[in-house]
């Protein structure tokens, strides 16, 4: 687009911000790229490249007016910062939200391909997230479930059994209790559910045996139809596949996988992505209890009554404020708003807890 109107001081100043945005951001998945090899860095470095044609428009623009280059944003450098030090899938979250912030769709001078590229380029950063997001994502579960339940169940309980008005001792034996039983609980039910997971997919894996096999069967019948059937293919498509494998069979000098290309994932490969039964409950017992300790750390150093409830509260609302942030910055969405969710429903759990601990306390006086 032409700049026709006289260009006024705000223009140039906004001009200028452009610019050095769009040199900050093009630094940031420059940053980015350097960390990560294949295609990743290759699309990284062309969204870089796509930052630098933007820029060349604001600096065509500006003329001689460019001045001295300005810093970009404080998000912006951020993002870099971060990006030099860590690339890892925050930077891209937070990259994405940067993305869908773009003020280009109000900006006359703005061309419209500027503001369609920061559209696509949200979408490009959202798919590399999803792709980090997908390799944490059971780790990242486990962490913020375990996380988050140990704050919220230990700091009822403590708030309960403290509204009773029994002796601090009481509180404080019963704090470790409940992490004990919490942290073992969630250790041995996550142990359990990988082992059951695992041997559930183990039930559903080919029998290695069975490619020895492929060369003897009898063309004409062609029975190897039915794996493909009972696998989810169409008699159709089953019957075209299970002919090439066969007459890759008759060719080939080495084994050939029962499970169709294209098909179900190889059941090795899910194995290997919800991990094993021990990493697992040792994860989900260290998770609960750096969470279930918060409410008891008053106690253990030595507080009571009010003054250890509050600090108690104080500590469990940061932690899940903070735990709330991480999941809205993973997420691509607002942290605040996720941390305010996270610190309200933790503290509606334990208020209820703690109304009933004074009722009973009352009742039983």
């Amino acid at each position: 687009m032409t700049h026709e109107r006289p260009a006024g001081a705000a223009d140039i100043r906004r001009w200028r911000q452009y610019l050095a945005d769009e040199q900050a951001e093009a630094a940031v998945y420059r940053d980015l790229a350097a960390r990560r090899t294949g295609e990743e860095k290759e699309i990284l470095l062309a969204l870089a490249e796509a930052e630098g044609r933007h820029e060349a428009h604001w600096r065509a623009l500006l003329g001689d007016q460019a001045g001295t280059p300005r810093r970009g944003a404080m998000r912006t450098r951020f993002l870099g910062f971060l990006a030099r030090r860590f690339g890892s899938v925050f930077v891209l979250a937070l990259a994405q939200r940067a993305e869908s912030r773009s003020p280009y769709d109000d900006d006359d001078d703005a061309t419209s391909t500027m503001a369609a590229d920061e559209c696509i380029h949200e979408e490009v950063v959202r798919g590399l997230a999803a792709r980090g997001r997908q390799r944490l994502a059971g780790t990242f579960r486990a962490a913020v479930f375990g996380i988050n339940d140990g704050l919220v169940s230990n700091l009822a309980l403590v708030l309960g059994i403290g509204a009773t008005g029994v002796p601090t001792a009481t509180i404080l034996f019963t704090g470790i209790a409940g992490l004990l039983a919490g942290a073992l609980s969630m250790g041995a039910g996550e142990y359990v559910s990988v082992r059951s997971q695992r041997e559930l997919l183990e039930a559903s894996t080919p029998n290695p045996a069975t490619r020895t096999v492929l060369s003897h069967l009898d063309l004409a019948a062609n029975e190897l139809t039915l794996v493909y059937r009972a696998q989810g293919m169409s008699p159709e498509r089953a019957e075209v596949h299970a002919r090439e494998v066969l007459r890759t069979v008759a060719i080939a000098t080495g084994p050939v996988k029962v499970a169709p290309r294209g098909g179900l994932s190889p059941a090795v490969d899910e194995h290997e992505a919800i991990g094993t039964g021990l990493g697992a409950a040792t994860s989900s017992f260290c998770f609960f209890a750096s969470g279930a300790i918060l409410p008891v750390l008053p106690y253990l150093f030595g507080l009571s009554g009010p003054a250890a409830i509050i600090v108690a509260a104080v500590l469990v609302g940061l932690a899940l404020l903070a735990t709330g942030a991480v999941v809205g910055l993973l997420s691509g969405g607002p942290p605040l708003r996720r941390a305010l969710r996270q610190l309200l429903i933790g503290f509606g759990a334990a208020g209820v807890t703690y109304l009933l601990g004074l009722l009973f306390g009352t009742s039983l006086a």
